[in-house]
């Protein structure tokens, strides 16, 4: 597929790859701008991209790129100045703020750099905590949470808390939070950012196990290795994506990373 520049209001950059499922995310003509004081911060301008239900994407960009904008766009902890972004069917720009809360908390598992797991809480009931918040409350929240810490390997951890694991350990649970309302999508921010190189790809094998489940992977991160084991890589500079890549997945042994398409 080729990209090229188009006008504001057309269609998106990139669609969502057909032989994955429908788009999750739909974007178009996406800004954001920050007013601070009297400087005026365009950190999105006319941004368009799909990403489809099933697919593998990793966003990459140097700071101040517009990576970490368009993540929280993707979910829905912020909106749009203009343009239009809609998840799973929802224009995020015309929800309350609690239907964005129910948006979130249905659809989206959130993964971050530095774990968020509270200090003197087991695994298990750090695992349990985004139920508390579910609508209808479920009444096997314990079992589910179980089901989860099983997935990523931490069964026998359950009762461990976070001073009892090492950081791969405690990224695990922080995945299996994630996965416990049975999301659509895990929107990953540098996931991988505070443990080392062995560790780290162990977690980017648990996002690989879990998209082969037909999970919607995005992964936002600054390191080139990590966006090897995405089956797409989108690179954002200066609010614009300026590269939009199809990509043949790193599995533990390599993978080539095949161009498919770019916009300048």
């Amino acid at each position: 597929m080729t990209l090229i520049e188009r006008p504001s209001g057309s269609e998106p950059q990139q669609r969502a790859d057909p032989a994955l499922g429908p788009p999750l995310v739909s974007a178009r003509d996406l800004s954001k701008i920050y007013q601070i004081g009297d400087q005026r911060v365009v950190a999105l301008d006319h941004v368009s991209l799909e990403i489809a239900t099933g697919d593998f994407v990793a966003i990459m960009g140097p700071s101040g790129s517009g990576k970490s904008t368009m993540m929280n766009l993707i979910g829905a902890l912020d909106v749009p100045t203009s343009g239009q972004l809609v998840l799973d069917g929802r224009d995020i720009g015309a929800l309350s703020v609690d239907e964005l809360a129910d948006l979130r908390n249905r659809t989206i598992g959130f993964v971050f750099q530095q774990f968020n797991l509270l200090a003197r809480t087991s695994a298990l009931e750090q695992v349990m905590l985004p139920l508390l918040y579910a609508k209808p409350r479920p009444a096997e929240s314990e079992a589910m949470a179980r089901r989860r810490l099983e997935q990523v390997g931490l069964g026998n951890r359950m009762d461990h808390t976070p001073r009892q694991l090492s950081g791969g350990q405690q990224q695990r649970v922080a995945i299996a939070r994630a996965l416990v309302n049975n999301p659509k999508l895990i929107l990953a921010d540098e996931p991988t950012g505070a443990l080392d190189s062995r560790t780290s790809e162990e977690i980017m094998q648990v996002f690989t196990d879990l998209n082969r489940e037909g999970i919607t992977i995005v992964v936002v991160t600054h390191e080139p290795e990590i966006a090897l084991w995405a089956g797409r890589r989108i690179t954002f500079r200066d609010g614009h994506i300026v590269d939009d890549i199809r990509q043949t997945p790193y599995v533990a042994g390599g993978g080539v990373a095949t161009k498919v398409g770019s916009s300048t």
